[in-house]
């Protein structure tokens, strides 16, 4: 097999210990999908689907020297960043992100499923001022735009107002994610692009931890501009593909959590 046929992708985010999110969410959606995965991992996190004990963040001058390993190797054709964590590493990050050749998806990954901050509050200045004007795409959950608005997103219709209010801040695309909205059985999902309105809508699946979805989202939307694909058309094969890992969900650990299954093969 010629590796050298393989878009190659790199994730610059944190260590999962229990496999469900983070660097080992986004290698899994690489494998997948048959992009060459490289990674840059800025924290170890020890967690399961239920909780996150502890965090330690990779020393700076480590991060930056797995950055530049990658870069100066492999022709990497689109990064997505995750848990960045504190203000240090996501300037650290912002230094490739001003000078780069690549496709950047930034995931603003700030509070974990289990409710456990991944962001210092006194980091969210710098991931807006630093990171995310220099992206390609911003991919917020509802709470992370609220966060970045200091508003509140509680129906349908006021996502579309709130991408657009994004955009307007960091003048990059910006795709806002609708499954934590409350009342409806449809996980709906709003990109604006500066121009025009895309919606992007799956029903809700039911009884699946949501573990690692942001995650799993972001690195699919990062595999498939690394293969070439639109913004729009990225969006749409990782929605069709994250709404296959949560459909053939598998029951996993002690308590069967039913969980996404990056292992099939769509």
């Amino acid at each position: 097999m010629d590796l050298s046929l393989f878009p190659v992708t790199l994730s610059i985010a944190g260590s999962d210990s229990g496999g469900g999110a983070g660097i080992q969410a986004d290698i899994k959606t690489f494998t997948s999908l048959k992009v060459y995965g490289t990674t840059a991992i800025t924290c170890i996190t020890s967690q399961n689907p239920d909780r996150v004990s502890s965090i330690q963040e990779v020393p700076l001058e480590i991060i930056e020297d797995q950055i530049w390993s990658v870069l100066e190797f492999f022709p990497v054709n689109a990064v997505k960043t995750g848990m960045l964590f504190s203000e240090k590493i996501i300037r650290k990050v912002s230094e490739f992100a001003k000078n780069r050749n690549f496709q950047l998806v930034v995931d603003p990954v700030m509070v974990a499923t289990s409710g456990a901050l991944l962001l210092q509050k006194d980091a969210i200045e710098s991931l807006k001022k630093d990171l995310l004007p220099y992206s390609d795409l911003i991919t917020p959950n509802l709470d992370e735009a609220e966060i970045l608005l200091n508003k509140k997103i509680t129906i349908r219709p006021e996502m579309e107002a709130s991408v657009k209010s994004i955009y307007e801040l960091f003048g990059v695309p910006v795709l806002l994610k609708g499954g934590h909205l409350k009342n409806t059985d449809e996980a709906t999902d709003v990109l604006f692009d500066g121009k025009n309105i895309h919606t992007f809508t799956k029903n809700f699946i039911h009884g699946v931890n949501s573990h690692g979805t942001g995650c799993t989202y972001s690195s699919a939307i990062c595999a498939y501009l690394a293969k070439g694909h639109s913004l729009v058309e990225s969006i749409y094969r990782a929605k069709e593909f994250l709404h296959f890992t949560i459909s053939h969900s598998l029951p996993i650990g002690f308590q069967k959590v039913h969980s996404l299954n990056h292992l099939i093969s769509k």
